[in-house]
């Protein structure tokens, strides 16, 4: 389980595109009623990304890696098969995030992100700055877990100390995203001179 973070390159295109999936069973009897399941609670997310323009090697007598650095990245992973996190430019930090209510026994809280009104875990954080209890940062009374540990992205709460009752936790900060590439192949256009491009690289999120 790799924790290598996708490479941010120069060259990506404005089009990102982006797809919450879910799996549902949805059984629809003779007279048109429907008994419907929903197998997940919460979504998986797609990503499909196109590079315009990736250079490699001397371009106006400056020496570029951008081709190599995506596709070394790429085989690194062997395709689909292993994991590596990446960063969403809309969909990467939360502040002042609500994680819970303490209780005068409960250590431990899963970072979780709001979008849209609907809350979803984080198991990957990058950067946690700050957590308070009613609003008391309280900095050196805490850990966090990483992705690719048991429990990944639980703050638990250290040295003895336990949220007071009906504590409101919450937090401040950063994350990626678990993800794996969709496909074992992907494939690059040399349309210039050590120029090319990658249309669809594709990947999608990861559940612990």
């Amino acid at each position: 389980m790799s924790v290598q973070v996708f490479p941010s390159l120069p060259g990506l295109g404005w089009d990102v595109e982006r797809t919450p999936m879910w799996n549902n069973i949805v059984q629809e009897s003779q007279s048109g009623k429907e008994l419907r399941l929903a197998n997940w609670t919460y979504p998986r997310w797609k990503w499909s990304l196109g590079f315009n323009l990736l250079r490699q090697g001397n371009v106006n007598g400056t020496a570029y890696t951008e081709l190599s650095t995506l596709a070394g990245f790429y085989n690194a992973r062997q395709g689909s098969f292993d994991s590596f996190l990446y960063t969403d430019a809309s969909d990467n930090s939360v502040t002042g995030q609500a994680l819970g209510l303490g209780d005068a026994s409960t250590t431990t809280f899963q970072l979780v992100r709001t979008f849209g009104g609907f809350v979803e875990p984080i198991t990957a954080p990058n950067v946690v700055s700050k957590v308070y209890v009613n609003g008391v940062d309280k900095v050196g009374f805490w850990t966090v877990s990483n992705w690719g540990t048991a429990s990944p992205g639980v703050i638990t709460f250290t040295g003895g100390y336990i949220p007071p009752a009906a504590a409101v936790i919450t937090a401040d900060f950063t994350y990626y995203w678990p993800c794996r590439f969709v496909d074992d192949s992907i494939s690059f256009t040399n349309f210039i001179t050590n120029m090319y491009e990658g249309k669809k690289i594709a990947f999608i999120s990861l559940k612990n």
